[in-house]
C-alpha cells in the first residue's frame, strides 16, 4: 500500500538526517504565515495528526455535525501520502481522494519516458533536443506539493476545524500538551481524542557500518539531480516502484532484496511475473542479498556497497544515491500514550478494533498508527466513520469501515492491482479441494507493433470459492491495472460470482475484458 501516515512527530528510531529534513521542509512547505491567536483550552474532538485519516474525521465531526474540533499537526498537512506519499485520482478542490501525489507525479514521468521510446514502433520519430529536466521537474512537483497543503488548511478553515501547528502528546485520557512552534507549551482538554499520527521510514540498520550514508524513501524527493547510478533495498512496493521510475528514467539501477521474488505479501503469479519483467527490462536485480559495508568517497562523494548476493561477494562503487526502503514504524514515540494507559503491540502500533476504539474509553486510533491495511482510502473512510458514529444521528451508532475486500495497486512496471486473498491464503481458508482457479497471460495489444523483445507482459488470475464460485481473490498485473481494478473492487465488494463476471459483456478491444471471458 502500501504505508501512508503523518509528520505529527518523529519516532526517536528516525535518523538524525530524516529529522532536519522533515523540519526544513515544513518551513519551506508551510503556508502563508500565520498570526497565532490563543488556542482553544478545551474542546469535543481532538486529533492528533494532520494526515488524511485526521483530517477527514475532523472535518467530517465539525463540517457535517457541527462538533467544535481541533487538529493538531506539527508538520506539513496531508501526511505521508500527499507530501512524501509513495496512485493519485484527478485533483479536487476537497482534496478526499487525493493520495500518494508525489509518487505518482513521478510514476507518470517515468510513464511517458517508456512511451516515448515506444512510440518509434508506431512510427513516430522522436528526437530529444536536451535530456530529461529532472531538476525543473523535482521543483515543479515541489510546488504542487505546496498548493496541496494550502487546499488542505482551507479546507480546515471552511469546516471551521481549529488548526494548531504543534505537537501533541497525552497527558492522561482527556488531555493533552502541544508544544508550539515557538515551544511554549498550551495543556488542551478533549471529551474524545483521536491519535492518527501515522508512520515514519523505518531505521537505518545499525548492523550494517556507514548504513546512515544512505537516505530513506522520504529522501527520495529531496534528490536534485537524476542520478546516473542508484541502489535501493527492500522488497516492498517502496522499493519496487523507486526501482522502477529510475530505470524507467534511464537511470543504472540496483534492486538488492533478501529472496528470490520481491512483493512477497502478493500473489505468486504476482511476484514471479513482476520480478521476472523487472530483470527484462534491465533492473539490477541482487537476490538473496545482505549488505555489510557502506563507504563513501571524499574525493567524489560518491558511495560504494559491498554485499553478498546469489552470486556471491561483490562490491558497487560509483554509487549516487543508496536508498533505505526497507518498512515503516508507526509514530508513537515520545507521544505519552502510557500517560493515557493506551496499549500497544510490540511492533510500537496502538492496538484498535473495527471500531476505532483502543482500550482506553473516549481514546481511538485509525491508519498506519494502528497497522492494519496501511492505505491513505482506508484511513480516509475509517476517520469518517469514525465521526458518524460518534457525533453523527442515531443511525450512524454501529458505523465503521469493513476492512475485508480493501482493493491495493502498485505502481510498477507493469502495473499491479490486487484485492481479496491470494492463492496461498485462499487455500488455507477454503481447501484446495474447494477452489476453482482461472487465469490467463497475453500481450496487451499496445505491443501489437512492436518487436517481441519489447513486449511487456499481462497476467491475470481469479480465484473462486465454493460450487458458486464467489470470487474470493482478483490479481492482475499489465498495463492500466490501477484503474481497471476498481470497478472490479465494486464487484467483489457486492459478493460477485463468476457466473456474475461472465454474464457482463466484454469491452472490446480491452485488457480488461478478459476478465470477463476467462474459461
Amino acid at each position: 500500500m502500501q504505508a501512508y501516515g503523518v509528520f505529527s512527530r518523529i519516532s526517536l528510531a528516525s535518523t538524525r538526517t530524516a529529522s532536519l529534513r522533515i523540519s526544513s521542509l515544513s518551513r519551506q512547505f508551510s503556508s502563508t504565515s500565520r498570526i497565532m491567536a490563543p488556542i482553544s483550552k478545551e474542546t469535543d474532538y481532538l486529533v492528533i495528526g494532520g494526515g488524511s485519516g485526521g483530517l477527514a474525521s475532523a472535518r467530517m465531526a465539525a463540517g457535517k455535525f457541527g462538533t467544535k474540533a481541533m487538529i493538531i499537526e506539527g508538520g506539513r498537512l496531508g501526511g505521508t501520502c500527499v507530501n512524501v506519499g509513495y496512485v493519485t485520482s484527478p485533483l479536487s478542490e476537497t482534496l478526499d481522494n487525493t493520495i500518494c501525489v508525489p509518487k505518482k507525479v513521478t510514476f507518470n514521468a517515468a510513464m511517458l519516458a517508456e512511451m516515448m521510446h515506444d512510440a518509434k514502433a508506431y512510427g513516430f520519430s522522436l528526437e530529444e533536443t536536451k535530456p530529461f529536466d529532472f531538476t525543473g521537474f523535482k521543483h515543479k512537483r515541489d510546488a504542487y506539493i505546496k498548493r496541496l497543503n494550502g487546499i488542505y488548511e482551507r479546507n480546515l478553515n471552511n469546516d471551521k476545524v481549529e488548526y494548531v501547528r504543534g505537537w501533541a502528546k497525552l497527558i492522561s485520557k482527556n488531555e493533552v500538551e502541544v508544544t508550539m512552534e515557538d515551544g511554549t507549551k498550551e495543556n488542551v482538554r478533549a471529551k474524545k481524542i483521536l491519535v492518527a499520527v501515522g508512520g515514519n521510514p523505518t531505521a537505518f540498520p545499525s548492523d550494517i557500518p556507514g548504513s546512515d550514508l544512505g537516505i530513506n524513501s522520504d529522501g527520495f524527493f529531496d534528490i536534485e539531480n537524476l542520478p546516473k547510478k542508484v541502489v535501493l533495498v527492500g522488497a516492498g512496493y517502496i522499493a519496487v516502484e523507486f526501482a522502477g521510475m529510475f530505470n524507467a528514467l534511464g537511470t543504472e539501477t540496483h534492486l538488492f532484496i533478501r529472496h528470490q521474488t520481491f512483493l512477497r505479501t502478493f500473489d505468486p503469479m504476482i511476484q514471479e511475473g513482476v520480478t521476472n519483467e523487472y530483470e527484462r527490462l534491465g533492473v539490477h536485480l541482487h537476490k538473496d542479498s545482505k549488505q555489510s559495508k557502506v563507504e563513501k568517497d571524499p574525493a567524489t562523494g560518491k558511495l560504494a556497497i559491498t554485499y553478498t548476493d546469489s552470486n556471491g561477494e561483490g562490491k558497487l562503487e560509483g554509487v549516487d544515491h543508496l536508498i533505505w526502503a526497507i518498512g515503516r514504524t508507526p509514530a508513537t514515540q515520545d507521544l505519552g500514550l502510557d500517560k493515557a494507559g493506551v496499549k500497544t503491540d510490540e511492533k510500537g502500533h496502538i492496538v484498535a478494533d473495527d471500531y476505532q476504539n483502543t482500550n482506553v474509553e473516549n481514546v481511538y486510533a485509525l491508519g498506519d498508527v494502528c497497522g492494519k491495511a496501511e492505505l491513505t482510502p482506508v484511513a480516509i473512510a475509517a476517520g469518517r466513520r469514525l465521526a458518524e458514529r460518534l457525533f453523527g444521528p442515531e443511525q450512524f451508532r454501529t458505523a465503521h469501515l469493513d476492512y475485508s475486500n480493501v482493493p491495493s495497486v502498485v505502481f510498477s512496471h507493469p502495473e499491479v492491482g490486487s484485492i481479496g486473498l491470494t492463492e496461498p491464503q485462499a487455500e488455507e481458508k477454503y481447501g484446495k479441494e474447494n477452489l476453482t482457479i482461472y487465469k490467463t497471460s497475453f500481450t496487451a495489444m499496445y505491443y501489437a507493433m512492436m518487436e517481441p523483445e519489447n513486449k511487456g507482459p499481462t497476467k491475470y488470475k481469479l480465484i473462486c470459492a465454493g460450487p458458486e464460485e464467489k470470487v474470493v481473490g482478483l490479481h492482475i498485473m499489465g498495463q492500466g491495472s490501477g484503474e481497471m481494478l476498481q470497478g472490479f473492487g465494486v464487484a467483489m465488494k457486492m459478493g460477485a460470482t463468476k457466473k456474475d463476471f461472465d454474464s457482463c459483456v466484454a469491452i472490446h478491444p480491452t485488457s480488461a475484458e478478459e476478465l470477463v471471458t476467462l474459461k
